[in-house]
């Protein structure tokens, strides 16, 4: 965490304009807290991914409340690339000033430098990959693969510079930690399945129910305990061991696959106040 802090301290001064990149369906728990001090009054835009599995109303609120602040947002796919052909004319009109300056100095063309910044698994090298045009950043569906900066020409003058996504050394708020573990920012090998399963159902039954029921099938739920429910989604799911018991982990990595696969629907855990 110290060496990421570091190395983005010591890229500001080089890049013209930082691009943070959230999980659309917690885009407060996953944008770092520390970053608005980290970046000063360097210009931000903001990417909401993988708005693809997220409310589209949440989603819209989200563009309001940034747009309300001072930041500019796209809702956007790294994957598929949606939404991502309004990032580069965004970033030439965020610094238009600073392009008309460098023409008055006589260095017409010179590279708009981009800093790209993240939490882990919210898409960064995707993003990188998808305006690079080839696989030139490093992917992977797991936190913690990028581990230096590393710089990338995308075309239109501009260039990117990808950096390590880190997490901040404490989460003030436990169930900020919770969403940041349900879609896999958190490295599953020191979690508790179940309890973060438990804790998911606990979330979405007080939001979205309709999709619990919708997509495994269960009925008369909404009163029943956490456990209870797990218990439902498995046996529904034939998810059994001997005896006739619920195999509870294999119920709880299912419910915490489908979830971060979009497979409960578009969900949104966080709202702007």
């Amino acid at each position: 965490m110290a060496k990421t802090r570091r190395l983005i301290k010591e890229s500001l001064p080089f890049v013209d304009l930082v691009t943070e990149i959230v999980d659309a369906r917690i885009p407060l728990s996953s944008s770092n807290p520390e970053l608005a001090e980290l970046i000063g009054n360097k210009p931000r835009i903001v990417l909401l991914n993988k708005c693809d599995v997220a409310d589209e109303k949440a989603t819209s609120r989200w563009v309001e409340y940034y747009k309300s602040n001072g930041i500019y947002a796209i809702p956007v796919d790294c994957r598929s690339g949606k939404g991502l052909n309004a990032y580069l004319p965004l970033v030439r009109e965020v610094l238009k000033d600073k392009i008309r300056r460098n023409t008055e100095k006589g260095m017409q063309g010179k590279p708009l430098r981009v800093m790209v910044v993240g939490i882990p698994n919210t898409g960064k090298s995707s993003f990188i990959n998808k305006m690079a045009g080839r696989n030139r950043a490093k992917v992977a569906d797991k936190p913690g693969v990028t581990r230096s900066n590393s710089w990338f020409a995308v075309g239109n003058g501009v260039e990117l510079l990808d950096t390590p996504g880190v997490l901040w050394p404490k989460f003030e708020d436990k169930e900020v930690g919770d969403k940041l573990a349900f879609i896999g920012s958190v490295k599953d090998e020191i979690l508790d399945s179940e309890m973060l399963a438990l804790r998911l159902i606990n979330v979405l039954k007080n939001g979205y129910c309709d999709r619990i029921a919708e997509r495994f099938k269960i009925s008369g739920f909404e009163d029943k305990e956490d456990y209870e429910i797990l218990e439902m989604i498995g046996r529904k799911r034939g998810m059994l061991i001997s005896g006739g018991e619920i195999d509870y982990e294999r119920a709880s990595v299912m419910l915490l696959d489908e979830y971060r696969a979009g497979k409960l629907g578009r969900l949104t855990l966080d709202l702007p106040q």
